[in-house]
């Protein structure tokens, strides 16, 4: 039987194909904490052209999740309206391929929400952000940015409260650390606009190994660092799974307080 790692909160813990065993860790606070026995070239480069979606295996969440709250956070001027419904938001770009799913449930019972439409949005590789309406700091006037709304996208989650969606390890800029803006509506109510955060130690690896992201320049802030990250970040980094193919995997749970 094949058997599958998974890095999060301080522990590694191992699946087989059938269910998760976890060891749990108390809550406290933790920007970086995990252990990643990987490197940068263990990844694919490129993009998600060779990968199919639908061929990887299926997201693997805890299986005893935190069903907390997750921290609201603003919109920020990166936003822009009319996004795609789609699962494959890169528009052919470069990157380490990312599957990112999450999981959104009812932090007062853990209950999952179905039909709960999530859009995300973050920057490429080289921590620029896509989309004509977005603010100039955002999009650093890069012509092909503005010209596409590449790393934007929405779905629908399923009877499990879950969506995936394939992109790439968004790079860092200026005076943030990096992570993926994520925003909630529930029958056409915005329940929630938050952020979602990536530990330390597996941004080091990424940004100063893979080919794609080595040649920038060292980032400036780091988790512990961005005035923006919660500072109970536990619930609010991103789970990890390096994929056979060199694709990585991030899940995540997000409660929804209402």
């Amino acid at each position: 039987m094949k058997r599958r790692t998974i890095v999060f909160g301080g522990a590694a813990i191992v699946a087989s194909s059938v269910a998760a065993v976890a060891i749990w860790p108390r809550r406290h606070i933790v920007m970086a904490a995990r252990t990643f026995d990987w490197k940068g070239t263990d990844f694919l480069s490129g993009g998600t052209r060779s990968v199919a979606l639908e061929k990887l295996p299926a997201p693997r969440f805890r299986t005893r999740p935190n069903c907390v709250a997750t921290v609201a956070q603003t919109l920020g001027p990166c936003h822009v309206d009319d996004i795609p419904a789609r699962q494959d938001v890169t528009e052919g770009k470069a990157g380490l391929p990312l599957r990112l799913a999450v999981r959104i449930v009812h932090a007062a019972d853990c209950r999952p929400v179905e039909n709960a439409d999530i859009e995300i949005w973050h920057t490429n590789h080289r921590g620029i952000y896509s989309g004509r309406e977005a603010a100039n700091m955002c999009t650093l006037n890069d012509a092909e940015a503005i010209s596409g709304l590449a790393f934007r996208g929405r779905q629908l989650t399923d009877a499990a409260g879950q969506a995936s969606f394939l992109t790439v390890y968004p790079g860092w800029y200026k005076g943030r650390t990096p992570h993926v803006h994520c925003r909630i509506l529930v029958e056409g109510r915005e329940l929630l606009v938050s952020q979602i955060y990536f530990d330390d130690a597996l941004s080091d690896i990424v940004y100063g190994g893979h080919p794609d992201y080595f040649q920038r320049p060292p980032r400036d802030t780091r988790n512990g660092e961005d005035g923006l990250i919660p500072q109970d970040a536990v619930d609010h980094i991103f789970d990890f799974e390096r994929l056979d193919g060199g694709v990585l995997s991030a899940t995540i749970t997000i409660g929804l307080s209402s």
